[in-house]
């Protein structure tokens, strides 16, 4: 057995908003990776246009600091369970974590969702309070919050012995003592190198690597992203790809490169350890392993959690079809969810019945809604089904996923988020109430009851609520709900929607579109209060005549229309309802456009 001592391979994790990607940003600069000169962004490890935009890590990113002659290879990975996948993955390739919380907030359900992967894998743990400068902020009370976490996970003695370092990544400093302000992140850099691991393997053995994660280049292909395991590998060098249908065959690895800084840089040699990046395997996939011809075994990945939503996606045959998108063919939808799913371990796509459907599953509506707004943007045009949940046949039993929600609402809002989900059949496990006038709620729910529950609950709340949910298992079904209480306005006429048509309209519920908007029959323009769908003309003109009245040439005064954005949509929709998505669009419709033809289907039922 070798051991490398000037190498240390960490992942940060942490629930969304608590800090990680600034923190990566503070240790990057202080490392002096960045000329003196050198322009850099906030947030420089969030490269994707989605990541700056929603303020979110989608995915995990790979990146390296020298402090003291010793490598420390740097995991970026996403806080939102939706993306669990790509965390479970790239734990493969490190020996430690970061486990970031945030000392006003405390443990959050992502925190426990991603704790849990890294303690079953055996992974060191240090815990990094961030935030200590935020007022509120109760440091003592949140480690002990972080040691009972632990103690629930099963965590072992080793790891229920975490180092705590204390920081504030927006000022850039880590201190061991939380009354204490620090001046740089060295106290944190040194705790690294002591707590954390270093990687130990057969250093003069034929090599292996194990790829956690894939990459693309217009030039040179697919790139492979893992770990060495085993030996030392060199450019240029033949070896064996283990597939994972167990099946083996001959690759070149044409180049390798290591991570310094945010750049890839080309390198002769990688040893026992080394994160790098390998090119000129062209039907690499993630959990594959290329091994030295001298020596083959194939290395065991780590089991990715199945999806838990499925949602269906067509081809766009409304009224308006093929007019904003450039890519609007079934062989360019399955073209491009089939080279999605080559990436996103955590998604699966299925073909139907019908070749202009395909049934996409996922782990969550973010996990999808991410995809279809990135389709968007790349201008593909197609439409989208109500999500689903995905159930299980466990022991001859009908069960569905569950997941443990956490609320936190201002004390006189308590009542209506109880009652709401106390139809949403949500069962109650913990209620707790915080000195500064709010309460912390914990319901064990239904996925599918918590599908649409957002924009009520901000309406309840007045937006002064804090939600957030993860995956907690399979259970046995709980039975049927009440989806949504309220129906859809549709237009009754294709046209462009005129002032005085949505004047006309707007008794009758809220409004999703303003005037001028081109609309079709069965379009979906607004949300009726009542059960029912009700039919509007809103692109009825005002009836010209010669004659004048009093009052008949009164200003319209229009309600401004709610525009909802795709995640909004994709909640709002009913089953027999689409969401027509285009590059410069998003459209609400019925599935059956026709007002007769929808009745003669529903006496049908």
């Amino acid at each position: 057995m070798g051991f490398r001592k000037d190498i240390r391979n960490i992942a940060i994790i942490a629930h969304v908003d608590h800090g990680k990607t600034t923190l990566v940003d503070k240790m990057l600069k202080q490392s002096g990776i960045f000329r003196a000169n050198e322009a850099v962004a906030e947030r420089v490890m969030d490269s994707n246009d989605l990541e700056r935009e929603r303020g979110i890590t989608i995915l995990s990113k790979n990146t390296s600091i020298m402090y003291k002659d010793v490598k420390i290879n740097i995991v970026d990975t996403p806080g939102h369970a939706d993306f669990g996948g790509e965390v479970e993955r790239i734990l493969m390739m490190v020996d430690g974590v970061l486990l970031l919380v945030d000392a006003f907030e405390g443990c959050m359900p992502q925190t426990r969702f991603v704790l849990k992967k890294a303690l079953n894998l055996g992974k060191k743990p240090i815990v990094v309070l961030n935030k200590i400068d935020r007022p509120g902020a109760r440091p003592a009370a949140v480690v002990d919050e972080v040691l009972d976490l632990f103690i629930e996970l099963g965590a072992h003695e080793d790891q229920l012995d975490f180092p705590v370092i204390y920081t504030s990544a927006k000022d850039g400093y880590a201190t061991l003592d939380p009354n204490k302000k620090g001046n740089n992140m060295t106290p944190l850099f040194e705790k690294i190198i002591s707590e954390v691991p270093c990687p130990q393997g057969e250093i003069n053995e034929p090599f292996q690597i194990l790829f956690s994660n894939i990459d693309y280049d217009e030039y040179v292909g697919r790139i492979g992203i893992g770990r060495v395991e085993r030996g030392t590998v060199t450019a240029g060098q033949n070896a064996v790809l283990c597939c994972l249908d167990g099946s083996t065959k001959n690759v070149k690895l044409t180049k390798i490169y290591e991570f310094e800084g945010l750049k890839r840089v080309e390198t002769d040699k990688a040893a026992l350890g080394d994160i790098i990046s390998v090119s000129g395997i062209t039907d690499l996939n993630i959990g594959e392993t290329a091994c030295s011809p001298e020596k083959i075994e194939a290395l065991p990945f780590v089991k990715i959690d199945e999806p838990t939503v499925s949602m269906l996606f067509m081809v766009n045959n409304s009224p308006f079809a093929g007019r904003e998108g450039k890519f609007v063919t079934s062989r360019n939808i399955r073209d491009r969810l089939f080279k999605e799913v080559e990436t996103n371990v955590a998604m699966k796509v299925e073909e139907t019945d019908s070749a202009d459907t395909f049934k996409v599953s996922g782990r969550g509506e973010l996990h999808l809604s991410i995809l279809i707004e990135t389709m968007r943007r790349q201008n593909f045009e197609f439409q989208v089904s109500r999500p689903k949940v995905i159930m299980k046949n466990i022991d001859g039993q009908v069960c569905e996923p569950m997941e443990l929600l956490m609320i936190e609402v201002p004390d006189n809002y308590v009542g209506a988020v109880m009652e709401k989900l106390g139809g949403r059949k949500a069962n109650l496990i913990d209620m707790s109430t915080k000195g500064d006038g709010t309460t912390h709620l914990e319901f064990k729910i239904p996925a599918r009851c918590l599908m649409g529950y957002r924009s009520e609950f901000l309406t309840d709340t007045n937006g002064n609520g804090i939600m957030n949910h993860v995956f907690d298992g399979y259970e046995p079904y709980k039975g049927d709900i009440v989806q949504r209480s309220q129906g859809s306005l549709l237009a009754f006429e294709a046209g462009d929607t005129t002032a005085y048509g949505l004047f006309a309209a707007q008794d009758r519920g809220r409004l999703f579109v303003g005037p001028g908007t081109p609309v079709y029959e069965g379009m979906i323009v607004g949300a009726s209060p009542k059960s029912e769908d009700i039919v509007v003309n809103v692109c009825k003109k005002k009836h010209v005549t010669n004659t004048r009245a009093a009052g008949s040439d009164e200003a319209l005064k229009l309600t401004p229309p709610s525009i909802l954005s795709l995640e909004q949509s994709i909640e709002f929709i009913a089953d027999d309802e689409l969401v027509e998505v285009t590059p410069q669009s998003i459209r609400l419709r019925k599935i059956t456009l026709n007002k007769e033809q929808r009745m003669k289907k529903m006496k049908r039922r």
